[in-house]
């Protein structure tokens, strides 16, 4: 190792931002990598957080009264504190998986590569490149680091007393003075395999501690030079690092099974007890689903362990999706129990993985009856039995069921039905079995008469899913035959077949959609009532290794070992996003909510999750993804802590850039020419317009209104509306009689509503949007109190004044309304409501004879009337008459003809016009077809009848 002096801590560079230049002495520093930059805005998915623990040795440090250690994730690094093993801060991504690490207050160096990157906190500042080879240990002496490469000599240095102790690979340890340069001591650790860390108790006991490959700790008394004591079946792997708390009977240890565990010697043998831990998957997960309305995940490793996780709460920041884990959240992640696998494997000294399952290959989960009995199946590897877990307890449960074919045959696929009463078994040899999950017992098999071997498909079971009513199950056999059952009588209803090999399904209880994947990495979608193909989506170029529907139905999500992951929108048929990662994705599944999208990967212990953009963002660039043609490159996601700093300043600010130039997606009026678009509001509510009659009479109360309490003689009270008891005001007897006459005659648009000025805007925007909202967040009797607002009471007054009323020019306005929305046909039976209360409660106006407003009132007319004649012309005339009634239509019909009849104005329009609407003239038969043109009126004495009308 070359004998150069390494920098000071204290020479290191503190500069506010982690882009200062660097000093001549070393490179520039290198940031983390980057993804390629898309060819448009970010698109709807953002990594959110992680859930790993590496293996690479931790570093500990104190700052204060507090204790952290840091440890590896991959790529990143994570610190956590001491005190309950709590996550506290998180590093950004680097080019390469850590090596070694090593922290000093608040910095801390990660090795990756040849290269040792130098972070504040999280961000960085300075990279040292001296080395020409891996660099494969970090650490601190005094005030300087050490680091070392794979071509000089390997050791691991502890210092107390200038006595440093080295680990061989032969399993021998020697304890060496460095200031006399001799042996002091030396162990034998050779039976516990190769020693691999090393640390001495420093709170004034002569003990020292020593890891092996084994994943055996062994505790060796100095002064009595022998072995003190052992703790057997510490790790699953091979332990990467230990570390004695300073002045504290506390062992911190970490090895290659991605579990820190912290041992406590507090007994009167000096033996040492588990304190607490955190541990994940040792090997990576092969199978996931969201459980508890997205708040957990259940997760199958290959590991043989099954584990629920805690997904944590998203939290937003400058714009910027991370996620939050507290110590409460972190501790609710753990692995479900086997019942008793450590009592048993020390019983029969073997490991504890030996005692386990075989790894989890398919289950399925059900929320319903959790507190009743088991809610969970597991399928595994090599087994021809399944299990039920209670997720309530989080241990296994007492029954195993065991399909009752005449032939053993491995389980390959379940289900569970949609009232958590029963679970479906699918096996190897095509045999399927109904059980019960509170008693075990079998309920039945579905059989395929037609089949020789008298069972459900030829060949094997790839997938089973069950309807959301219990009235259908439906299968999938490996040779492509897709089978629909009867649930309760177990009979064949119907059955299809794909043409190819299925290898995995997705079925959405909602829809009634079964998505297949067949090897020819082809996406097909298959309508279960109607036994057709729907949809059919090309684009992955490799085996697709996992797929699944959104909540809502209309996104279907594919993985594949290409490494892309696809998002397909349902309803447009097209593929609207897609991105590709470093390491192909191996399972998803998306949370019901829709705001998260967990994914694993290959070779990855962690279960990793991304935010959907697209149900933050005010607005979401629709001509950037929405064609689905760019893929994008991403790094996988790093868990985010819960303590940020200025550090998100500079995202917010590239984000809010970005938002910027990012188009909002408008929704035209007509979208389908001719058709009518409903407001999706409650029936009560616009039914409740019609029938405020009906309901006031209803709600009137039995007894009289009481007399409101006098208030004393000394204190002079004044009238009011609600009953309350109101105080008269001081007010001077002598008032100015040109004051009084001027309020007298105050003009109504001074004292114009939220509703009028609201209206006035809208229309000379030619945009009733916001108007339509307005009306639809107003109560039935505030919306009722509005319309009468418009009412004229002096009708006298209105014939002697020379100025327009301001609430004919308001109810003008309104009008222009309901020709806009009748035009448009949007809020179709809203609109009807809003119309039949307007005409009932302004009726006395058109007494007035207004011209205007009875020629608007008769174009609303024609403009109801045309689109009852067409919904007529139709096959289903009956139905939607019925549809039409229930709205009010003909009673509208009925108010609008004699609103406008008594004032003796008749329409010229022939009923053999062949215009093509109504707002089209009966000049159209001489060949003037200009849709502006209004039709001709005239006054007549003999108004027409009723019959003519309708």
């Amino acid at each position: 190792m070359a004998q150069t002096k390494p920098p000071k801590l204290t020479d290191l560079p503190r500069p506010p931002s982690p882009f200062a230049p660097p000093s001549s002495s070393r490179r520039r520093p290198k940031p983390p990598l980057k993804p390629s930059p898309p060819a448009h805005p970010p698109a709807p998915l953002q990594t959110r957080e992680a859930l790993d623990v590496g293996g690479v040795p931790f570093s500990l440090q104190r700052l204060g009264t507090e204790t952290f250690v840091t440890v590896s994730v991959g790529k990143a690094f994570h610190v956590y504190n001491c005190a309950k093993l709590t996550l506290v801060l998180a590093g950004p991504q680097l080019p390469k998986k850590i090596r070694a690490l090593a922290s000093f207050k608040e910095y801390t160096f990660a090795a990756y590569g040849s290269d040792i990157a130098v972070f504040k906190r999280t961000d960085l500042v300075v990279t040292f490149t001296k080395h020409e080879e891996k660099v494969n240990m970090l650490y601190l002496f005094g005030e300087y680091i050490l680091s070392a490469d794979i071509k000089g000599d390997l050791f691991i240095w502890a210092f107390r007393g200038a006595k440093p102790s080295i680990g061989c690979a032969d399993g021998s340890i020697h304890v060496h003075n460095i200031r006399y340069d001799e042996e002091l001591m030396s162990f034998n650790h050779e039976i516990r395999g190769d020693v691999t860390a090393l640390s001495f108790r420093t709170d004034g006991q002569p003990l020292l501690a020593s890891g092996g490959s084994s994943g055996v700790i062994s505790i060796w008394n100095l002064e009595k030079r022998r072995l003190h004591s052992v703790i057997r079946e510490a790790h699953d792997g091979s332990i990467v690092s230990l570390h004695f708390f300073a002045n504290e009977p506390i062992l911190m240890s970490s090895a290659a099974d991605n579990s820190i565990k912290m041992w406590i010697f507090d007994n009167n043998e000096g033996d040492a007890r588990l304190l607490r831990f955190r541990s994940g998957h040792s090997a990576p997960p092969r199978c996931i689903r969201f459980y508890g309305n997205g708040k957990f995940i259940l997760s199958a490793g290959q590991d043989r362990a099954f584990r629920l996780l805690h997904t944590g709460t998203p939290v937003i920041i400058s714009c910027t999706f991370l996620s939050s884990q507290s110590a409460i959240e972190d501790q609710q992640s753990r692995e479900l129990s086997q019942r008793h696998v450590a009592k048993r494997a020390k019983k029969l000294r073997v490991k504890e993985e030996e005692i386990k399952l075989k790894p989890v290959i398919a289950f399925d989960c059900a929320e319903i009856r959790a507190r009743d009995w088991c809610n969970v199946v597991t399928c595994h590897t090599d087994t021809s039995k399944a299990y039920v877990w209670r997720l309530q307890n989080f241990v296994i449960g007492e029954h195993i069921l065991t399909p009752s074919s005449e032939t053993e045959s491995l389980i390959k696929a379940c289900t569970i039905s949609a009232c958590g009463n029963f679970t479906i078994l699918g096996t190897e040899g095509g045999w399927i079995e109904k059980f019960n999950l509170q008693s075990g017992i079998s309920r039945g098999s579905y059989i395929d008469g037609s089949l020789s071997l008298q069972c459900a498909h030829e060949g094997e079971v790839v997938g089973l899913a069950c309807d959301a009513t219990n009235g259908s199950l439906i299968s999938a056999g490996y040779r492509g035959d897709i089978k629909v059952w009867d649930f309760k009588s177990c009979k064949l209803k119907s059955k299809f077949n794909v043409g190819k090999s299925v290898t995995k399904i997705a079925y959405h209880r909602a829809n009634g959609l079964l998505a297949t994947v067949a090897d020819d990495m082809v996406l097909v979608l298959f309508d279960t009532v109607s036994m057709k193909m729907v949809r059919r989506f090309e684009g992955h170029t490799d085996r697709i290794t996992d797929l699944c529907f959104s909540e809502d139905g209309k996104w279907l999500i594919s993985s594949s070992m290409d490494g892309t992951l696809r998002i397909w929108d349902i309803s447009l048929a097209r593929q609207i996003d897609a991105m590709r990662v470093d390491v192909s994705i191996t399972s998803v599944s998306m949370s019901p909510n829709m705001d998260v999208l967990a994914t694993t990967h290959v070779d990855q212990n962690g279960v990793y999750l991304w935010v959907n953009q697209a149900l933050f963002s005010p607005s979401t660039n629709v001509d950037s993804y929405a064609s689905g043609k760019h893929v994008r490159n991403v790094l996988l996601p790093t868990v985010s802590s819960a303590e940020r700093s200025e550090e998100e300043e500079p995202i917010k600010k590239s984000q809010d850039s970005n938002q910027s130039n990012i188009k909002p997606f408008v929704i035209m009026d007509h979208q389908i020419p001719d058709m009518i678009t409903l407001s999706l509001l409650p029936r009560s509510q616009w039914q409740s317009l019609t029938n405020l009659d009906i309901i006031k009479v209803r709600n009137k109360p039995i007894e009289p209104p009481k007399k409101p309490e006098q208030a004393p003689f000394f204190l002079p009270s004044v009238p009011s509306l609600s009953g309350e008891i109101l105080f008269e005001p001081p007010s001077s007897k002598e008032t100015d009689g040109s004051t009084t006459e001027d309020i007298g005659h105050k003009k109504m648009a001074d004292l114009s509503s939220h509703f009028s000025r609201l209206l006035q805007s809208c229309g000379e925007l030619e945009s009733y949007s916001a108007f339509t909202d307005y009306l639809k967040g107003l109560s039935p009797s505030s919306l009722d109190m509005e319309l009468r607002m418009l009412q004229i009471i002096d009708d006298d007054e209105v014939e002697e004044s020379e100025e327009p009323r301001p609430e004919l020019h308001s109810i003008s306005l309104l009008l222009d309304y309901f020709i806009h929305e009748l035009s448009c046909r949007n809020n179709f039976e809203f609109v009807q409501a809003v119309l039949k209360l307007f005409l009932k409660v302004c009726d006395s106006i058109f007494h007035l004879k207004p011209i205007e407003l009875v020629l608007k009132v008769y174009f609303i007319f024609l403009g109801t009337r045309y689109m009852v004649k067409q919904y007529g012309a139709t096959r289903r005339y009956r139905r939607k008459s019925r549809f039409l009634k229930s709205m009010h239509t003909w009673e509208s019909m009925w108010l609008l003809y004699h609103s406008a009849v008594p004032h003796r104005l008749v329409v010229v329009m022939y009923q053999h016009c062949s215009a093509r609407n109504i707002w089209e003239c009966r000049k159209c038969q001489l060949g003037e077809t200009s849709p502006s043109v209004y039709p001709a009126f005239y006054f007549s004495d003999s108004p027409p009848c009723s019959s003519s009308v309708f």
